[in-house]
């Protein structure tokens, strides 16, 4: 293929192919941690990192709405790290189900980039990544969102352009690394709303008292314990790549 968006769709569907794991060590691994801690835990560095956080945390509503058999019919993503995917929601656990599946996402995402890069699978977490932030444009209803989104798709786009194995399973350690320091961060945030009793509305917690009439604590504690599952299962794809000689 001669064209440029012909060699982009090959080196896609060319990521989708086990390689060697990244052989860095354990000081190698942890650079990268720092990397990941700086991109999530700054100020400055969150304001832009934060804009990808949620917007995985509105395509895991958008995933669990699919997965029910509902209609997608819109994902809204602001500058100010909120955003809505609204769907056909039919009532029960279908919609509580939807609702649920947002804050936890960004942990389980990160889990998975680290367990895909210790196993040789970054290209292909890569490339299904790329795919996914590019089709999921169709999706957004305003300018904000096409900003934010096309933003993390062109940045999606360009590591499969100019990475190779190498270069994919450091990015897949950083931005998972960095994902699961986000959920952390977006939980106590979500926390802190319902401690103030502030901003209600922008609770996923709030929004399944509402459906469910279970308190929003219980909802919170099923948040956290989904979390924190998925940094415990983290450790053990850290250590592997951290046992690994360069």
């Amino acid at each position: 293929m001669d064209t440029l968006p012909g060699e982009l769709w090959e080196r896609i569907t060319d990521g989708f192919l086990r390689v060697a794991p990244p052989a860095i060590g354990a000081t190698g691994l942890v650079l990268l941690v720092v990397v990941a801690v700086a991109l999530s835990v700054p100020r400055r560095s969150w304001r832009i990192f934060g804009l990808f956080v949620t917007v995985v945390h509105e395509l895991g509503h958008a995933a669990a709405a699919l997965l029910t058999l509902q209609r997608v019919t819109g994902i809204t993503l602001r500058l100010d790290h909120s955003g809505t995917t609204t769907s056909r929601a039919r009532r029960g656990w279908r919609a509580a189900f939807t609702t649920f599946w947002g804050y936890p996402v960004p942990a389980v995402v990160g889990s998975l980039l680290l367990w895909g890069a210790a196993y040789g699978w970054a290209p292909a977490a890569l490339s299904l990544g790329a795919v996914l932030l590019v089709a999921a444009l169709v999706l957004i209803r305003n300018g904000q969102g096409v900003l934010i989104l096309g933003g993390s798709a062109a940045v999606s786009l360009g590591l499969v352009w100019f990475g190779g194995a190498a270069p994919a399973g450091y990015a897949c350690l950083v931005l998972g690394v960095a994902l699961l320091v986000g959920a952390c961060r977006d939980w106590v945030k979500v926390a802190g709303v319902h401690r103030r009793r502030r901003d209600l509305a922008s609770s996923d917690a709030h929004l399944l008292r509402l459906a469910t009439r279970v308190p929003s604590p219980v909802w919170l504690g099923l948040f956290a314990l989904v979390i924190a599952s998925a940094v415990a299962l983290s450790v053990a794809p850290l250590a592997l790549i951290a046992a690994a000689s360069s």
